[in-house]
């Protein structure tokens, strides 16, 4: 019997290419306006926010879901409000990424029942906390900054999610039984 979770792993992995294409463009096309990397964000936090619903309907995860339309309304503000400002940008994507990281850090705790190594997915969590305060805390820092912030960010996550993903993937046949 396999879990939802280790089936549906091509859908962490799919996040995974969606976050480092991300981070890879922020760093390529760091001269770019700031309504590039809007709308850069908007599509990726669309895409995430659609395959973590995928992901959470499949598993019936409501954490995973909570996820998904949290990444789906974000990416749906940042496509209609082009024209915010940097300081705003920079609050939403620190709330998106604290409340992400938060449930991820949850989710981790359920996968220990599932899976070895859930503790990639937890550790995301921090990532997206610690990446959350310091565009809170810094909002002002500059857009090249925020840029950098976001791709590095990104690049991370993507590679976790990857190695989440491929761990899942290789899993499939061992899982652990719980009572």
């Amino acid at each position: 019997m396999h879990s939802s979770i280790t089936v549906n792993w091509w859908a962490l992995a799919l996040r995974g290419v969606a976050a480092l294409v991300l981070g890879i463009l922020c760093f390529v096309l760091t001269g770019m306006a700031l309504a590039l990397l809007v709308i850069l964000f908007a599509a990726y936090l669309l895409v995430d926010g659609v395959f973590a619903l995928v992901a959470a309907f499949r598993g019936r995860s409501w954490f995973l879901g909570l996820e998904g339309l949290l990444g789906i309304v974000a990416g749906i503000v940042a496509f209609v409000l082009p024209g915010l400002t940097a300081l705003v940008l920079a609050l939403i994507i620190a709330t998106w990424a604290i409340l992400t990281g938060i449930l991820e850090i949850y989710a981790s705790f359920h996968l220990r029942k599932v899976i070895r190594n859930e503790w990639m997915l937890g550790l995301g969590g921090v990532l997206s906390i610690i990446f959350g305060l310091l565009m809170a805390i810094f909002p002002g820092a500059g857009l090249v900054t925020i840029i950098y912030l976001i791709g590095a960010y990104a690049i991370l996550w993507g590679v976790m999610l990857l190695i989440l993903a491929l761990t899942l993937r290789g899993s499939r046949g061992v899982l652990m039984v719980t009572p």
